[in-house]
């Protein structure tokens, strides 16, 4: 990959800015000064600097991120703090994209990655990758009525059928729900399809990856193992 497009990818300005920035001997590589922006940078082996600072890349990261309620799992928004805001230096260089939206009121796991395929991988129903809630609801719920075929309101209006969850009940009014999709409040609706109502939803685990519960709300760790 050409220097001058390596930085600007990594935001460390437009490719303009970084040409000249090349050319004003503020970029070195493997400790060398270098002022060509078509230089070819080997990612996995080059030490690359700008104005003193090293520079950190990978070709593909995950991030798991704790979510507090009140923030949007959104790139941005006008009026709420979103879980991007959340991400400081070196990620916060990376085009990250959500896998897998939280409402704002809902806490827990989030994984942000820069990788197209891991993220269709995650998201998509199709590929057998359970996303698993802890439901606290406002009063005493079998959750094994959760296992029969139902239709809720997919959120756009429509009919929409949940495929089979998988359930873990832990108190009367405390479970464990585990779904394929992520369809608009489907945990809620599903809770009220039965007459009830979720007062507290936290996503615990998706597919093999599972919440840090070390990581304080609001904190996030790259993920260097995994295989969903």
């Amino acid at each position: 990959m050409r220097l001058d497009r390596y930085l600007a990818n990594l935001k460390y300005g437009t490719r303009n800015e970084i040409t000249k920035k090349i050319k004003s001997k503020k970029v070195t590589v493997n400790g060398n000064i270098e002022t060509d922006s078509r230089y070819k940078v080997d990612t996995l082996n080059d030490k690359v600097t700008i104005e003193g600072i090293e520079v950190f890349y990978k070709e593909t990261v995950l991030i798991m991120l704790n979510k507090p309620s009140g923030v949007i799992s959104a790139n941005k928004d006008g009026l709420h703090e979103t879980v991007l805001d959340l991400i400081g230096e070196p990620y916060n260089r990376f085009e990250l994209r959500i896998a897998g939206r939280l409402d704002i009121d809902t806490e827990g796991l989030i994984l942000l990655t820069n990788d197209g395929k891991l993220l269709h991988k995650i998201i998509s129903p199709n590929k057998d990758v359970y996303k698993k809630y802890y439901v606290k609801v406002e009063s005493k719920f079998d959750s094994s009525k959760l296992l029969k075929e139902f239709q809720i309101n997919d959120g756009r209006d429509l009919p929409f059928t949940p495929l089979l969850p998988k359930v873990e009940q832990i108190s009367d009014d405390e479970f464990y729900l585990s779904i394929k999709e992520g369809k608009f409040h489907q945990v809620k609706r599903m809770v009220e399809h039965f007459n009830n109502k979720v007062i507290y939803l936290k996503r615990v685990s998706i597919g093999n990856i599972e919440l840090d519960e070390s990581l304080e709300k609001g904190r996030y760790r790259e993920v260097l193992d995994y295989n969903i």
